[in-house]
């Protein structure tokens, strides 16, 4: 079941605050790994490449917990436990670019690698909750 995204917790993710992307390796044990993040409605997006270990994870089990703190006051935070209902590089290139724009100022992402496929992959948050504040 979808939640939804209060005002002030969309106000987090939406600014440049870093995401805290839990996944779950093949063993069982937690993988954290730091992107930058944004939202489309209810749907949670975050950014990264083929062959890092997170979207592999996500790929075989779903399942996710973000965690996105206030950088002005970490002790204000939303936590989004929910499920990656996309990977996918189409449209990722133009997804890290605008992440650039948000996060770096910039118009393009300038830290490309050749031959890198980038992934866009879309969270359906299943419980969101805000902490602090």
């Amino acid at each position: 079941m979808s939640a939804s995204i209060d005002d002030r917790s969309r106000e987090l993710l939406e600014a440049e605050n870093f995401a805290h992307v839990a996944t779950i390796t093949r063993d069982g044990t937690p993988h954290v790994a730091v992107a930058w993040i944004d939202v489309d409605g209810d749907v949670v997006q975050v950014n990264s490449a083929e062959g890092r270990d997170w979207p592999a994870n996500l790929r075989r089990d779903p399942r996710v917990t973000i965690v996105v703190a206030n950088h002005e006051n970490p002790y204000e935070y939303v936590t989004i436990k929910g499920e990656a209902i996309e990977i996918t590089p189409e449209g990722a290139d133009q997804h890290i670019d605008s992440l650039a724009k948000k996060y770096l100022d910039k118009d393009e992402y300038p830290f490309r690698v050749e031959d890198e496929v980038r992934l866009k992959i879309r969270v359906r948050p299943d419980k969101v909750r805000r902490w602090g504040g």
